[in-house]
């Protein structure tokens, strides 16, 4: 009598909910439904499941210990069993179907997460467990289950999923390109050269290009978000991932090197402009942000890369430099960079240095009689002929109005004369496909004397080229001396040589 009060004692005390059930009618229904031919009863059951809720009112509640009545807010036995459509309901049943299909095939343990309810409603998280005592295998009359409350740690599961979830959606939907990356590998191979005693990293990387290529083949990607295929004009992700060799290409490598210097230094949250490329092979201007995540800067191991798409800010900058330095209306030079060309010229001992004044002819005529629009299409062609002859290291500007200049560092006389040669074959050129409106220059020239400042070089320049625009409007007016207007226009008027005073 004492082992049986013990045993009673040890239920009643138990620290989880424990129930004493009788499953013998279960088992009856169970050879019932063998009798009509039932073999897959998981498939059986899923079909309807009226037909678990037959099987669960088929269960008899013989006995419950105190930490199951406290768990669902019984009074006491009766009140419990009286309410169990209050317990045991929603998606209850699905789960059920696990301890029924393990009691069909005989099985005496069974084991399932499902859902209770408590009677006040409130939703329970339960890790059952079950056991058929011995000696009822056959009949199922007395089975033993336990019903842990779960419910803290899957709210702490479901939060954390949750978590999960919100960061993913973070990641996936962010405007902004975002690389999860491995840097192990990279850690590893900077650990090892400090190891090998290097002082001088920068200097370490000149004397060994191959150490930065080996880094870079060792950064592995681990996930990028839809920003980036959008970036990069990718269709998904492998299709990115196997032409990174596209994108990461050219000057990458001297950006990368960089990179791998703030690394060095232990800075692991870094920002710079960088230029990759699409997919289309077209230019990214992009503010890269790298940062390691917090908890792995013992190994790198998860790595942020941040790419925000800067290409149109830069597009804008690149085109206020070249408002800067250039005249719009016929795209060459503009007088602020020809006065610092100048300056440069002045600095450098490169000599000598020659320049051609050209002045177009007829513009204030072809403005008052015919509009802007005609001297804005002249201006227009003669940047197209000059643009046409020029390559670095000359440079052509024009300096406002009607007057443009050519610079011509290292240039003889001899050079100076193939120019204007040139320019003339293309002034001939363009005026057959204008010959309604043909131009006529005025051009003047000087080569640097020894010791000549540049300022004066243009001066020279310019005063041919007044001499020979006054010839030419003398020639108009037709009070040009037979001498003036026998000069052939392809040799130019400098100081110093014979004034050409002919317009070409």
């Amino acid at each position: 009598m004492s082992s049986i009060a013990d045993s009673a004692n040890i239920f009643q005390l138990a620290p989880i909910a424990m129930w004493v059930e009788d499953f013998s009618d279960v088992q009856t229904l169970f050879s019932q439904w063998r009798a009509e031919g039932v073999e897959d009863i998981r498939a059986y059951l899923m079909e309807d499941l009226t037909r678990v809720a037959a099987c669960s009112q088929k269960i008899r509640v013989l006995d419950v210990n105190r930490r199951t009545l406290d768990l669902f807010g019984a009074s006491d036995l009766d009140h419990l069993v009286d309410n169990l459509s209050k317990i045991f309901r929603d998606d209850m049943l699905e789960s059920h179907i696990n301890e029924l299909t393990e009691l069909w095939h005989g099985r005496t343990e069974f084991y399932s997460n499902t859902v209770n309810y408590t009677l006040h409603g409130r939703r329970l998280d339960i890790q059952l467990r079950g056991t058929v005592l011995p000696g009822y295998e056959r009949s199922l009359e007395r089975v033993l289950l336990t019903t842990e409350d779960v419910t803290a740690r899957e709210d702490a599961r479901r939060q954390e999923q949750a978590n999960r979830q919100y960061a993913q959606a973070m990641f996936d939907h962010s405007p902004v390109s975002l690389w999860m990356q491995d840097f192990s590998a990279i850690k590893k191979l900077i650990d090892e050269a400090r190891e090998r005693g290097i002082e001088d990293f920068r200097v370490f990387m000149d004397v060994h290009p191959e150490f930065v290529q080996q880094c870079m083949s060792e950064i592995r990607v681990i996930d990028v978000n839809h920003a980036t295929l959008d970036l990069f004009g990718a269709p998904d992700r492998n299709t990115l991932l196997r032409r990174l060799g596209d994108v990461f290409r050219d000057g990458m490598e001297k950006q990368f090197r960089e990179q791998l210097v703030d690394l060095w230094h232990g800075n692991l949250f870094h920002q710079r402009e960088v230029l990759n490329y699409a997919l289309d092979g077209s230019e990214r201007h992009l503010l890269l942000q790298f940062s390691v995540f917090p908890g792995y800067e013992h190994d790198w191991s998860l790595v942020q890369v941040a790419l925000a798409d800067i290409t149109a800010r830069k597009k804008a900058e690149a085109y206020l430099e070249y408002l800067g330095k250039h005249d719009v209306l016929t795209r060459l030079h503009n007088r602020a960079f020809f006065i610092e060309e100048l300056n440069r010229l002045e600095r450098k001992s490169l000599r000598p240095v020659s320049a051609i004044i050209i002045d177009l002819n007829g513009l204030k005529e072809a403005n008052d009689q015919l509009g802007h629009d005609a001297g804005d299409a002249l201006l227009r062609r003669i940047g197209e002929v000059l643009n046409g002859v020029i390559s670095p290291p000359n440079c052509a500007a024009r300096l406002g109005g009607d007057e443009f200049v050519l610079l011509m560092p290292g240039a003889d006389q001899q050079a100076v004369a193939t120019m204007i040669k040139t320019i003339n074959e293309l002034l001939k050129i363009n005026n057959q496909f204008y010959s309604t409106a043909p131009l006529s220059v005025s051009v003047g020239v000087a080569t640097s004397e020894e010791g000549e400042l540049m300022e004066t070089l243009i001066k020279r320049a310019d005063l041919a080229m007044y001499e020979q625009k006054r010839a030419h409007y003398a020639k108009m007016d037709g009070t040009a001396s037979p001498a003036e207007a026998a000069i052939d226009p392809a040799e130019p008027s400098e100081p110093g040589s014979k004034p050409a005073k002919q317009a070409i």
